[in-house]
């Protein structure tokens, strides 16, 4: 399949349900919206509710790895401003930095530093920048937990009130012997210090990507869950009081694996209506798969599946308008694989897959992101080449 043309799919055993009347079109514009100069990664994508997008994204440099920012207003993008490097910044192709913007216009980044020699023993950090930019704020450790353990894979929502929630995988139980497991925690930034500090879920997956978001009635995480039996179904928890409901096992997969598949969730929210979508693989069977909630995720309706057949997962999503979301993900084809995109309605009706962009299975190819402004969509990705790979964003359009 090309990048930017419609494949033809007839409706077979891989959709939930057949196309029942004209669904939205996605077009790929042909240009490049940005691309970063060679040797970047990890992208990330923030859409602020003025319509303006920023990106996060890693740069190898002489002094380091950089944490480079930068915002889109207007449909132009701002010149790349540096929030952080350091010899110590630890970069994966999984757990890459992101940004955020609150309600009062600062800019907070996060990121992850090495602790110690281990492979593994990193802390999750934060800055802020009330200048655009400019200026930013000594970094800040966002968890309580001080050990040489692994402490990632952050997601961050902001507040009403000028903080950040943030929900992160937390090792601090995993250097203890007997050995622990991974847990999820939460905070909140407020005033340049993390307080709040609590318990989402005391065993989870080691290194599946967290999801955070907000709703009208408080906030809703998800992430990949562990149980003794070596069950790793997505959980979501609400918070509409200042507390973290019990888990609901979205889809009830029961997809058994004894090793984490590095392929988290992701959330999108209008409102009281939440859109999550997920990778699972049930007796080899992968999947990826989006559920609706019209009660600020306290409830779910049935599995969707929205692959071609051969996922690989590393998904996003994003609502359309309160009841049509579009849902990007990672799709083999042969030895490559291509971001595919697919709408879908609350009701069950998939529109028509489309390529984004064409990649590689490789891990270095990363998660592609997804941030919506007004009619347009913008798709970060890595493109991989010799010198090292950059960042290319891609702009799209829904027409109804």
């Amino acid at each position: 399949m090309v990048a930017g043309k419609l494949p033809i799919l007839t409706c077979t055993v891989v959709a939930v349900s057949c196309l029942t009347q004209d669904p939205p079109t996605i077009r790929l514009a042909t240009q490049v919206d940005f691309e970063t100069p060679p040797d970047a990664g990890e992208p990330n994508l923030y859409a602020a509710p003025n319509g303006d997008v920023f990106m996060s994204w890693l740069a190898r440099t002489d002094s380091g790895n950089a944490l480079l920012v930068s915002a889109r207003s207007g449909g132009k993008w701002s010149q790349p401003a540096v929030a952080y490097q350091s010899h110590e910044m630890f970069a994966n192709w999984a757990d890459f930095p992101s940004i955020a913007i609150t309600t009062d216009g600062t800019w907070v980044v996060h990121w992850l530093e090495k602790t110690a020699a281990m492979p593994y023993a990193y802390h999750a950090r934060v800055s802020h920048s009330s200048d655009r930019g400019l200026t930013w704020s000594d970094p800040v450790t966002i968890h309580s937990d001080r050990s040489a353990t692994e402490h990632g894979f952050v997601s961050m929502v902001p507040g009403p009130d000028g903080t950040v929630d943030m929900a992160w995988l937390d090792g601090r139980a995993t250097g203890e012997q007997p050995r622990g497991a991974m847990q999820v925690r939460s905070g909140v930034l407020a005033y340049g210090q993390v307080i709040a500090e609590t318990m989402v879920d005391d065993r989870v997956c080691d290194c599946c990507q967290t999801a955070l978001a907000r709703t009208s009635s408080g906030l809703v995480a998800a992430y990949r869950d562990r149980s003794k039996q070596e069950i790793r179904d997505i959980a979501v928890r609400v918070n509409q009081n200042g507390a973290w409901s019990d888990p609901i096992h979205v889809g009830e997969d029961g997809w058994h694996i004894e090793a984490c598949p590095v392929n988290g969730p992701a959330l999108a929210t209008i409102d009281n209506n939440v859109a999550i979508a997920w990778f699972t693989a049930p007796e080899r069977e992968e999947k990826v798969q989006v559920a609706f909630s019209e009660n600020a995720g306290q409830s779910f309706g049935p599995p969707i599946r929205v692959d071609v057949g051969a996922p690989l997962g590393r998904v996003d999503i994003e609502f359309l308008d309160d009841s049509t979301a579009l849902a990007v993900w990672l799709e083999r084809v042969g030895e490559d694989a291509e971001i595919m995109g697919v709408t879908i309605s609350a009701g069950g009706t998939l529109g028509h897959p489309v390529v984004l962009a064409s990649t590689s299975q490789a891990r270095q190819s990363g998660f592609p992101r997804l941030a919506r402004s007004g009619s347009e969509l913008l798709i970060a990705h890595r493109a991989l080449g010799p010198d090292g790979g950059t960042i290319r964003v891609l702009k799209a359009s829904i027409d109804r």
